[in-house]
């Protein structure tokens, strides 16, 4: 029996939302410093909030004092030492999860935490390393999930992890790693990059599908389709950021482990 044709009705808003942040953000990141923070802080409350009317929700009062609370911490936490940073970060996660009481707390810790330690390495890694190093990685994360969609829906196949992200197949999944080995060979023509640089994209092309699939988890035990509906084409932020912020887990977890040197043009 053939495979029914791949269904493309959300292509275009998907194009036309993913090109505006796109934009935004390219500015943001070639702006730096504050301006990025800035958004990052934002960008990190808005997922807080939308975390929170999955797993609660808090009455709108309270759910938008602890986004505003959160885009706070993470731009506090910004100059500190990484432990007080660290102990910064956890108040927004802490103070959710106790506002939640028996409305799923731990889970909305748990991913607090995780959503809150991406959002400051991400501003760390503008703020420490080249800008070539941060376009390196949102090309990972945008190529990844523009050939895990490619790839998923023209080739189809197994299911990567059905109880957890039903739409999720092999060939998407092996499609993103490959663009990214991709990606990472490029940047040995006109970079200083190791040669490494091939292998740690495949990983952070994972670490970004993981972080795709995690939130998927949140969603399919919260029994929602989407985060919100602020994204037309792509539900919430949380939606739009979910692959960034598992990328950007790895990359603060790796540059705590290891030293991350310069990379430049």
């Amino acid at each position: 029996m053939s495979r029914p044709a791949p269904n493309w009705d959300d292509l275009r808003p998907r194009l036309i939302t993913g090109a505006a942040l796109i934009i935004v953000g390219a500015i943001e990141i070639w702006l730096g410093g504050l301006w990025f923070a800035s958004m990052a802080a934002l960008v990190t409350g808005i997922i807080i909030w939308e975390l929170v009317q999955m797993c609660g929700p808090l009455r709108p009062q309270r759910a938008i004092q602890l986004a505003v609370l959160t885009g706070a911490m993470v731009l506090f936490a910004r100059p500190l030492p990484v432990v007080w940073a660290l102990l910064v970060l956890a108040v927004p996660a802490v103070v959710g999860m106790l506002a939640l009481k028996d409305r799923n707390p731990r889970i909305f810790f748990l991913f607090a935490v995780a959503v809150l330690l991406a959002g400051y390495g991400l501003i760390v890694f503008r703020d420490s390393y080249s800008i070539v190093w941060f376009c390196w990685l949102i090309l990972i994360v945008v190529a990844t999930d523009i050939a895990g969609y490619f790839g998923g829906r023209m080739i189809g196949g197994k299911k990567f992890w059905p109880k957890v992200s039903p739409k999720k197949t092999w060939a998407g999944i092996l499609s993103g790693w490959a663009v990214s080995a991709v990606i990472g060979a490029l940047f040995l023509t006109f970079t200083d990059a190791g040669r490494d640089i091939i292998w740690i994209s495949v990983i952070l092309s994972f670490a970004s599908q993981m972080g795709d699939i995690a939130q998927s988890s949140v969603k399919r035990r919260m029994g929602v389709k989407d985060s919100s509906n602020l994204l037309p084409g792509h539900g919430g932020l949380f939606d739009r950021f979910d692959a960034l912020l598992g990328a950007s887990l790895f990359m603060l977890l790796t540059a705590l482990v290891v030293d991350v040197p310069d990379l430049q043009f």
